[in-house]
Formats: C-alpha cells, sequence, structure tokens
C-alpha cells in the first residue's frame, strides 16, 4: 500500500510539475530550452569566408546567451533581400539602408553596431584607366553588386545622381568580388563598392584598381531582431554581444565582420537615412 502510496505521490508531483511548468512565459520555456534561432547575414564576402567568419562568432554568441544561433547563408544579395523580405531570419546582420526600414515599417528591434567604422561608398576604376574625377564618369557604364547594396550602390548612387548630376548605366552583377572584377576586366569603366569589400580583395584584384571617390557617411550595419523574438532573447544576444566584444579574443573575431567596437545599438543612429532620399533609388523586391 506505502509503495502504491508513493508511487502516487511521485505521478501527482510530475503532474503538477508539468502543469506548472505549462503556465511560465514561453520566453523562459525558451532559455530552459535553448532557444533556436536563424541568424541571417548578408552576402557581402563569398560563401567560404562569411562561414568563416561568421560560424565562430555565432558559437561564442551561442555559449554566453543560452541560445542556439544557426547561420543561414544566402548566395547572392538579391537572394537574402528576398528572404529577409519574407521575414525568414529572427536575428540578422544586414545593411542600414533595410534595417532603418524594417524598423520604420515592420518593428524590428536594432541590438548592436560598430562604433568604430562609418559606412561609406566607393568607386574604384582600374589603375592604368584614365578616369581621374567622379565628372569622368559621365556618360559610363559601372558595375554594382546589386540595387540595394546600401554602400557599393545606393550611396554611390545617390551622390552620383544627387550630388554631382552624372547620368551612367548601372550594371548588377550580384556580387561584390564580380563588380570588381567587371572593372577590372574592363566591362565597366568603375565599380560601386565598400571599403572593407575592397581591402579583402586579394592582391591580384586590389593592385589593379585604385578608389577614386568617397561618398557620404553613414552608421553601418547593425544586428536586427525581428519582433517575434522575445524582448528578453534579445537582450540575451545583446550582452553577449558585447561581452564578446570586451575580451581580447571576441575582438578579434569581431573584427572580421569587420566590427572594432561593438555597442548597443537603436532606432535612431539610422534616421540619417531617411534624409538621404534613398527609398527612390531601391527596388522592393531587390533584384
Amino acid at each position: 500500500m506505502n509503495r502504491m502510496t508513493d508511487h502516487f505521490r511521485l505521478v501527482l508531483a510530475w503532474v503538477l510539475l508539468m502543469l506548472y511548468a505549462s503556465l511560465l512565459p514561453a520566453s523562459l520555456h525558451a532559455a530552459q530550452d535553448g532557444a533556436t534561432y536563424s541568424f541571417g547575414v548578408v552576402p557581402q564576402f563569398e560563401a567560404r569566408e562569411r562561414a568563416g567568419t561568421w560560424l565562430p562568432i555565432l558559437a561564442e554568441l551561442s555559449k554566453r546567451s543560452g541560445l542556439k544561433l544557426e547561420l543561414k547563408g544566402s548566395m547572392r544579395i538579391p537572394d537574402f533581400d528576398a528572404e529577409f523580405n519574407s521575414g525568414a531570419f529572427d536575428f540578422a546582420y544586414l545593411n542600414p539602408f533595410h534595417a532603418h526600414r524594417a524598423i520604420r515599417e515592420n518593428g524590428y528591434h536594432a541590438l548592436v553596431r560598430d562604433a568604430g567604422n562609418a559606412l561609406y561608398g566607393i568607386l574604384a576604376v582600374r589603375k592604368d584607366s584614365h578616369y581621374h574625377s567622379i565628372n569622368d564618369l559621365a556618360g559610363q557604364r559601372i558595375a554594382f553588386p546589386s540595387p540595394n547594396a546600401i554602400g557599393a550602390s545606393l550611396l554611390v548612387r545617390a551622390d552620383l545622381e544627387s550630388l554631382h548630376k552624372i547620368s551612367y548605366t548601372p550594371v548588377y552583377v550580384q556580387t561584390h568580388a564580380s563588380a570588381y572584377l567587371n572593372a577590372i576586366l574592363g566591362t565597366t569603366a568603375a565599380v560601386g563598392g565598400v571599403q572593407s569589400t575592397f581591402d579583402l580583395q586579394k592582391p591580384e584584384v586590389r593592385d589593379q584598381l585604385r578608389i577614386l571617390y568617397q561618398t557620404r557617411k553613414i552608421p553601418p550595419h547593425p544586428v536586427i531582431a525581428h519582433p517575434r523574438v522575445p524582448e528578453a532573447h534579445r537582450l540575451k544576444l545583446q550582452q553577449a554581444f558585447l561581452e564578446l566584444a570586451a575580451t581580447p579574443e571576441g575582438a578579434r573575431l569581431l573584427s572580421r565582420i569587420p566590427m572594432k567596437q561593438a555597442i548597443a545599438a537603436s532606432a535612431a543612429d539610422y534616421d540619417i537615412i531617411a534624409t538621404l532620399n534613398l527609398e527612390k533609388l531601391s527596388q522592393k523586391d531587390g533584384k
């Protein structure tokens, strides 16, 4: 009889525990279970380099936050744009223009950004070309990775059209690497890029180019969270980023993004983008 009573008590205790657990907030369940979240990264670099940079970072962030973060890759910037616009990523590292629009229109939350860098576009030409000023590019073909690449395309095109009133023919080639190659091969007179992707090109590519022009500057790529992510988990990831950045090894890992000085980000950081009238140059589907 005592054995049956003990068994009944165990069963009752288990039932009560499950009932109690079912009443806990969903965010606490997720933290206990090691919630899994997708983390999208805009494909500025080729897939192997992107994975080599981000997988160690996400492993450290997962360890520190208690959240399981899974890298979600897109082969091309337009593919990433389409996936992001469909809500495919829980967290994302992406260009400031898309971030500003997602925060303003869809309730995304800014988490962290780099305080050690400003984002700007560049125009590069073959080192031996006869183009020596931005005005020399009037009427020429210019390669861009995609219509919506913020630094390499939107900022460059905004300066060409709004500041310098220069007409040109855009050629969209899907990746930063392909854009630089187009200028080297002479398919286009120039290429729109950003300093980070220019610096990371192989010497045989970079050494054949020279930077002709730099655009206006804005805050760099942030990490943002989809509104479906519970606030507690957003804060966990933000804190994990800041703690990681405060360690020598973490600073080394984040410098590869590149993120030299990680700080908490806010929606207000990106208000400047509204003043540049980039909406008229962007394409909603990213194609």
